[in-house]
């Protein structure tokens, strides 16, 4: 996208000292020959729209973690497809003529992840989504384009559960009590959503959720994926991950909007990946 701005970016959140952003857009600029500035930027809650619009006056993008991905969906003038069904943003461009616009990543980056690199069919398969704040809604129509033959939504608070099963607005996608899941059966794949790992808090969730062949996938990396990823194994399932491939997947498409060119993802996920 054309612009006269500075090439400086920035990813906002809080806490966001542990953010992986600057280092995987510095990697994709290298790799495309595009010099950027890209930093980290921690704001609490109240002063999220005042820093957001200091930073893109003078700047031409941001992306957004979290807790600000609803906040920021509220601040754009304009709004992409992704962006408007899941009412949260995870990218902000400043336009030439200064307005924002807003888009969400977050879902295209899991199901590429997932398929891809995790080799997980998602045609056909039954789907176990544990939570139902911004992270679950910000990939959950991604998993129904991705043609998943059910979508179970389970979450602490019922009723935000069975709100997240009205708005997807199919009957393949439903809500269940937390207090349910012992006897659902076994799902192809479960996404761990909900905010557990990252305030340390323990996971309890019976192992009759597993067979052999399924997946658990946690949308957290580092540290606040441990307690599922720890669980996940020890109920047997095929494969454990984080969601750090989903991070450089859908860092490639801010990158890519921001840039006009997407760079390759699986090189960067393979050195961040390293020892």
């Amino acid at each position: 996208m054309a612009t006269t701005l500075p090439a400086r970016y920035a990813v906002f959140g809080h806490p966001i000292g542990h953010s992986l952003s600057p280092t995987i857009h510095r990697l994709f600029g290298g790799q495309c020959g595009i010099k950027l500035q890209y930093s980290a930027i921690d704001v609490p809650p109240e002063s999220f729209a005042d820093a957001v619009h200091r930073f893109l006056a003078e700047a031409h993008g941001a992306n957004v973690s979290l807790p600000h991905k609803a906040a920021a969906f509220a601040l754009a003038d304009e709004r992409s497809i992704a962006a408007s069904r899941t009412g949260s943003a995870n990218v902000l461009t400043r336009r030439p003529d200064g307005r924002l616009a807003a888009h969400n990543t977050d879902g295209a980056g899991l199901v590429r992840d997932l398929t891809t690199r995790q080799h997980c069919m998602l045609a056909g398969r039954r789907v176990l989504l544990l939570g139902a704040g911004g992270a679950a809604r910000g990939i959950a129509w991604d998993l129904l384009d991705a043609g998943v033959a059910e979508l179970t939504i389970a979450n602490r608070t019922a009723d935000t559960a069975s709100a997240l099963a009205a708005a997807l607005g199919v009957s393949r996608a439903r809500a269940r009590r937390w207090n349910e899941l012992a006897g659902l059966g076994s799902f192809d794949l479960i996404v761990h959503a909900t905010s557990a790992g990252v305030l340390g808090q323990a996971l309890q969730l019976p192992h009759s959720l597993v067979d052999p062949q399924t997946i658990g996938y946690d949308l957290s990396y580092g540290p606040g994926a441990r307690g599922f990823l720890d669980w996940a194994r020890a109920a047997g399932v095929a494969a454990a991950c984080d969601g750090l491939g989903m991070l450089v997947e859908q860092a490639a498409d801010a990158f890519a909007l921001w840039h006009g060119q997407r760079p390759q993802a699986d090189p960067v996920y393979a050195q961040l990946r390293a020892p």
